[in-house]
């Protein structure tokens, strides 16, 4: 299967759907899978046309994580392997961080499975809506793997003891349980899914680029800055984000109660 199998894209008034497109493996993360991603993600975020992005998958399940079959068969490597694990846990970190400093919300859409990485990847999102039916693990202790790099987006999501508590039970977790812990946002029917993550990824878009992409990249920002450093950061951004042509055009509608403007990303 090519690269351009692996993910389907559809634009559609400036949201775009990515497609996992890998359902006999459960949409594994295996070495093309995350190229594909990494290559689309880069594409992206050089498109001004795309406001915002749905991360979808086909099949019935979300993803599965890595390709376990593919990274045993490297144990056959004159190292054992250990290069090569740490080139793809390395390739794969960086895909997530792609997720997180797209200058696009990114919403994932999440049915049956998401385990291991497939869960980190949920966690890497900005957005997460999950059918009625999706269930949620860092499984990787059953097997003998923990699941470090899952455990550094899951525990800036869940409070400290939840998360410690998927990573060392490796339980799977129904979608009302994990919305509850912070996880994702919503949970829907399996059969509104799709039209929920729509609805959302439209009402994003229907907002202003500029705010959204100078708020997006300061919301990661400060999170990891102290109390005091992080007012200081947000107020130079809010100050900066004034003077966007953007801000002043809208401020300016609002207070003289005219429709908002087109918004044109400036």
């Amino acid at each position: 299967m090519q690269n351009d199998d692996l993910i389907l894209r559809a634009d559609i008034d400036g949201v775009t759907v990515l497609t996992l497109n890998a359902p006999k493996s459960i949409n594994a993360l295996s070495e093309a899978m995350l190229r594909a991603l990494s290559d689309t993600f880069d594409e992206i975020a050089e498109d001004r046309s795309v406001k915002a992005v749905i991360l979808r998958t086909g099949g019935n399940h979300f993803c599965a994580g890595h390709n376990l079959k593919e990274m045993s068969a490297r144990r056959a490597d004159a190292d054992g392997g250990f290069q090569y694990f740490q080139d793809l846990f390395a390739t794969c970190s960086a895909m997530m961080l792609r997720v997180v400093r797209l200058p696009q919300p990114v919403i994932a859409e999440v049915k049956g499975i998401a385990t291991a990485a497939g869960c980190q990847l949920v966690a890497s999102c900005d957005l997460a809506l999950a059918a009625d039916n999706a269930t949620f693990a860092t499984s990787g202790v059953n097997i003998g793997l923990f699941c470090s790099t899952p455990m550094v987006a899951l525990s800036r999501n869940v409070p400290r003891k939840l998360a410690m508590e998927m990573l060392l039970l490796g339980e799977f977790l129904p979608a009302a349980r994990v919305a509850e812990m912070g996880l994702v946002n919503r949970v829907v029917p399996l059969a509104e899914l799709e039209a929920a993550s729509t609805e959302m990824a439209w009402i994003i878009a229907d907002k202003s680029p500029s705010a959204v992409k100078i708020g997006k990249r300061a919301y990661y920002e400060q999170l990891e800055m102290p109390l005091e450093e992080a007012y200081a950061f947000a107020g130079r951004t809010m100050a900066e984000n004034m003077m966007a042509k953007e801000a002043e055009a809208g401020i300016g509608a609002f207070t003289r109660k005219e429709p908002m403007p087109e918004w044109t990303g400036e």
